[in-house]
């Protein structure tokens, strides 16, 4: 196992672990807690300080600001507002940090945005503990925590099943990349094996971090499930795998951007998920080819279903389709995540992508001269 290169693609992990003792001992501590937002507000920002040093700052500027905004500012005009001072300070350290030393603080802020705005917009709509309307509506909301901590009642049950399922898991997920090691591959699906666990193995430690503090997920709200995973790893179709992929972030960019753009509301999704993650020359590339990809899978999944009549034909069809999305989502994932774009466009990863890009663009022609 080659632990350093693990680390390499894990940086956050050991903060992770740190924090599950801090995670029962919050549980344990619950109906001793009064101002339970004090409490995690306190640990919060602990943990930054542990992690990221000085650069911790950079994460609390937009956060304090972020507050002052939602107390100055008139719910209807919140949102936007609260928009403009993520996105901006997101950008600004995007353009200013290039170095490796605060990655954590600008991982940080880029989960900041979606949670601020989220609050921000569940506020606007009513729905949130600051809406003007009287009273408290509960409702689930994609920032916040699926329990309200405030006030003196009892823990709620902890589920030790979860939680012990998804630390089992994410050993399985560390020891599935420690035995392949990091190196230099040559081929996009190799270099995905290691990258894609990565992101599977945060996901999966959040989960488990939020059942033993007490905060277990609302039903579909988490990241990362064990049947989400088996289903990444088994569906043919690239819009599937896209809209499990990260499910929190995809409902933030579905209720943000998707369902309010007029025209090009997929391009547009994917070009802002570009800007939000640092507009690298890989990044924009990789977004945009992802764009591209979801559409062409709308349009040739429908034709060549039609045509796979008999048994044999079918399981063919499964087969290769499962294929191809699992190579495009290799070569998007490490086109966004290297820096080895200019490798990765001239070599022969680039056929298949290229393929269904021209596939995107017969179709609607052949479908014409059918009609004709």
């Amino acid at each position: 196992v080659h632990w350093p290169d693990l680390l390499v693609l894990l940086p956050a992990a050991p903060y992770q672990l740190v924090a599950f003792p801090l995670a029962a001992l919050f549980y344990h501590l619950w109906h001793l807690v009064s101002s339970r937002y004090i409490f995690l507000l306190a640990g919060g920002c602990l943990l930054a300080g542990i992690a990221m040093g000085s650069y911790a700052v950079l994460l609390l500027i937009p956060a304090a600001g972020s507050v002052l905004v939602l107390l100055s500012v008139s719910p209807a005009r919140a949102h936007t507002w609260v928009f403009a001072l993520q996105m901006s300070w997101q950008t600004l350290c995007h353009l200013g940090l290039s170095s490796l030393e605060p990655a954590f603080a600008l991982s940080a802020i880029v989960l900041l945005t979606p949670k601020a705005t989220s609050l921000v917009l569940d506020v606007h709509e009513g729905l949130g503990p600051c809406a003007p309307s009287a009273g408290f509506r509960r409702r689930p909301s994609p920032a916040g925590l699926p329990l309200p901590a405030e006030g003196r009642r009892a823990a709620p049950p902890l589920r030790p099943g979860p939680a012990g399922a998804a630390c089992g898991l994410a050993a399985g997920l560390a020891g599935r990349q420690g035995c392949a090691g990091l190196g230099r591959l040559p081929h996009a699906r190799p270099r995905a094996l290691l990258l894609g666990p990565a992101y599977y193995l945060c996901w999966v430690l959040d989960e488990a971090l939020l059942e033993v503090a007490g905060f277990g997920p609302e039903v579909r709200q988490g990241d990362l499930s064990i049947g989400d995973l088996w289903m990444l790893e088994r569906t043919h179709h690239l819009a599937i795998f896209t809209r499990i992929w990260n499910k929190s972030t995809s409902r933030w960019l579905r209720s943000l951007t998707f369902q309010r753009c007029p025209a090009q509301p997929l391009l547009a999704t994917f070009a802002f998920s570009a800007w939000r993650h640092g507009l690298r020359p890989g990044q924009v590339f990789g977004f945009l080819c992802w764009a591209v990809m979801v559409e062409a899978d709308y349009r040739t999944h429908p034709f060549l279903s039609a045509r796979a009549t008999s048994q044999a034909v079918k399981i063919l069809y499964y087969g290769t389709t499962w294929l191809f999305t699992q190579l495009i989502a290799a070569y998007i994932l490490v086109a966004v995540e290297t820096e080895t774009f200019c490798l990765l466009w001239t070599s022969c990863n680039s056929i298949l992508p290229l393929s269904y890009s021209l596939a995107l663009l017969l179709l609607p022609l052949a479908e014409k001269l059918k009609q004709n």
